[in-house]
């Protein structure tokens, strides 16, 4: 009876090979997300190392994301040099009046007051994208220069083409030398905010990717 009791069941070995399987199954996947995981952020900080604006010849107007003033004087310098015919600057904070951002960052009165459109609501870059769609659709543009800092770029690019998909976005990225973002591993500091954009840039996409399909009129635009 006992040496009953101590025989295999038949179909433990069956259960046991299922198992392995399973289990390799699952360790083979982690390895392919980890793997994509390391290939699309190789491609976010090639992204981000490309310092240098890539601008066409000109564009209906220019739109700013707040967050430093060299963003604000790199698409007055558009603006100015004849670019484009007007300018947003997004996310001004309210108690922020449109002299002071003028005098941080060299912007004369003249320019001021015949070409700048400040919007003091949006407060993060999704809002930056829904007051810069306003904006565009008010004033019939269909072209825009975004300006913002390089490693806000993807994101931006991203929050602002989904807002608006029938309108041409051209990249002017503004550099702060002290990042180092040509050399963004040799630094914890660049490295921290690298990988922090990163994982926002990532969640952002996972959120619009999924939201509602767009109306018809939006899926027929073209970037």
């Amino acid at each position: 009876m006992s040496r009953l009791a101590n025989l295999p069941r038949a179909d433990s070995a069956p259960i046991g090979r299922r198992g392995r399987l399973v289990r390799r199954m699952m360790v083979y996947g982690m390895l392919v997300l980890v793997a994509a995981i390391g290939i699309d952020f190789a491609l976010f900080a090639r992204e981000v190392m490309r310092t240098a604006p890539r601008v066409g010849p000109s564009a209906d107007a220019i739109v700013v994301l707040t967050g430093g003033a060299e963003r604000i004087k790199g698409a007055a310098a558009l603006l100015q040099d004849g670019h484009a015919s007007r300018l947003l600057i997004s996310g001004v904070h309210p108690n922020t009046t449109p002299n002071e951002i003028a005098q941080s960052a060299g912007i004369g009165t003249q320019l001021l007051s015949c070409c700048i459109d400040f919007d003091h609501e949006a407060t993060n870059t999704i809002e930056n994208a829904e007051q810069a769609r306003r904006w565009a659709e008010r004033l019939e543009f269909a072209s825009l220069i975004v300006v913002t800092s390089a490693y806000h770029m993807p994101r931006s690019m991203a929050e602002l083409a989904n807002a608006m998909p029938r309108v041409q976005l051209l990249p002017y990225p503004v550099v702060r030398q002290d990042l180092g973002l040509d050399r963004w591993y040799g630094k914890p500091s660049t490295v921290r905010l690298v990988v922090a954009e990163y994982v926002k840039y990532i969640l952002a996409r996972l959120r619009m990717n999924l939201q509602p399909s767009p109306g018809p009129d939006r899926i027929a635009g073209t970037l």
